[in-house]
């Protein structure tokens, strides 16, 4: 399936985790963002939202003197305030948001699959989307997500006890969609798993334990 542009350029997410990290949080950013990976996605989805935000500002300046996207986890509100185009949701949010923006009275308008974030502010923003299953794949697409992480494809720490649900997995999303699907789950930075799943279709990976480590 030709699938359409991809709004990040590059195969490699990071993705934090601040509970993984050995060193103060903010000097990890910086190691991670020393790699120049295509973007970061702020995960810390714990957090309060005031206290996320606060957390967001410093890490929006670490990628930018570095020149990696970061993406924002779940928080849309703060999205807007901070001026950010990118935004990750699971899909329960994804779905609250887009029938939130049916309801408004303001005009919000879907232009390339993308939000319009208000009049005033021209910028789109670009929803990433967390899927488990092809049906989860389908959905996010028609509501309008941009991008799609799917997982978990290997066994991982992160979701110990549970099956990985693997390559054929991986590659029957990726054929049902017209986005651009990133791998997340057990891949690692130099293990080859990162040309293994691109074979199958996606456009990359997501990356959380080694960039918390490294």
């Amino acid at each position: 399936m030709c699938k359409k542009e991809n709004p990040i350029p590059g195969k490699i997410i990071a993705v934090t985790n601040r509970s993984l990290c050995e060193r103060p949080f903010f000097e990890q950013i910086k190691r991670v963002c020393e790699t120049k990976p295509a973007a970061l996605i702020l995960r810390e989805k714990d957090l309060p939202e005031t206290e996320y935000e606060e957390m967001a500002r410093q890490v929006l300046a670490i990628c930018e003197e570095y020149g990696v996207i970061c993406i924002l986890h779940s928080y849309i509100e703060t999205a807007k305030r901070l001026e950010r185009q990118y935004v990750h949701l699971p899909l329960p949010l994804l779905r609250t948001c887009m029938q939130k923006t049916k309801n408004e009275e303001k005009q919000i308008k879907f232009m390339s699959g993308n939000l319009s974030m208000d009049q005033k502010n021209k910028n789109k923003l670009i929803l990433g989307c967390s899927v488990h299953s092809v049906e989860d794949a389908i959905e996010a697409e028609k509501l309008g997500a941009s991008y799609l992480t799917a997982g978990h494809i290997f066994a991982t720490d992160c979701k110990r006890g549970l099956p990985p649900r693997g390559m054929e997995f991986l590659k029957q999303v990726c054929e049902n969609v017209n986005i651009p699907v990133y791998a997340i789950g057990g891949i690692g930075l130099n293990d080859g798993k990162i040309d293994s799943v691109c074979e199958c279709g996606a456009a990359g990976t997501c990356i959380m334990s080694a960039f918390m480590a490294i």
